[in-house]
């Protein structure tokens, strides 16, 4: 355990900032489980509107640093690819 006061502030600003991230990843994760259940239903309104919410998500995550952008430029590309084909598919 910490004995010095800048040691105590570390431990404070950590457990703040591990609440904030969990709460943001859990936000993103069931962003895209949200999308992958309307993929699975195939309805293309709530598709749209699901798939917006997902990349504002995704992008808010990068923002603060939950997410490598990269990475969340991936999910947002594979993701639009599985929209898209079933958009177009019916």
């Amino acid at each position: 355990m910490a004995n010095h006061a800048s040691a105590l502030k570390r431990t404070r600003q950590t457990e703040t900032k591990t609440t904030a991230n969990k709460a943001n990843k859990s936000r993103v994760r069931s962003a895209l489980r949200g999308l992958r259940t309307a993929l699975a239903e195939g309805d293309a309104t709530k598709l749209d509107a699901t798939f917006r919410e997902t990349v504002s998500a995704l992008d808010k995550s990068v923002q603060k640093g939950i997410l490598h952008k990269n990475t969340a430029s991936r999910y947002k590309a594979r993701l639009n690819a599985r929209v898209k084909a079933v958009v177009t598919a019916k």
